[in-house]
């Protein structure tokens, strides 16, 4: 068993998080880590940030839109009220908010993977929605 900072594997976790892991799940975290970092390397070393489809470059044209120094802070100011928010709600909405629009499972997906009705996870996130609203109006 080995000791892993959840912190390091999962963005909302702002914190420092140990908990001890088999080492598969361990070994599969780092070479998942890995892999990400080998691949953000690649695409920069080779600048390989559009389709690589023939054709008169539209797709890349639209992605060398260079954002203004406070438009990258506002989008970073707005991820990081966000990861409050969610880390504001219980650990079982937050779980499913995350799942529903961080990791584009549906609604009946995540009801499976937790064995319940897909009605309780409607619910549930939409409990959660509002008491993100409500959070971040405090801030808005």
């Amino acid at each position: 068993m080995k000791k892993i900072n959840l912190k390091e594997f999962y963005p909302f976790y702002k914190d420092d998080t140990f908990i001890e892991v088999s080492d598969e799940v361990e070994k599969l975290l780092r070479e998942s880590a890995l892999l990400e970092e080998a691949y953000r390397i690649r695409t920069y070393r080779h600048k390989a940030f559009y389709s690589l489809d023939y054709g008169d470059n539209i797709e890349r044209k639209a992605l060398i839109a260079v954002l203004s120094p406070y438009e990258i802070l506002e989008k970073n100011w707005n991820t990081e009220m966000i990861y409050k928010g969610l880390s504001s709600l219980p650990k079982k909405q937050a779980r499913r908010i995350y799942a529903l629009f961080f990791m584009g499972m549906s609604v009946t997906e995540i009801a499976k993977a937790e064995g319940v009705h897909k009605s309780q996870v409607t619910r549930s996130i939409d409990k959660g929605l509002r008491s993100m609203k409500k959070f971040l109006k405090n801030f808005f």
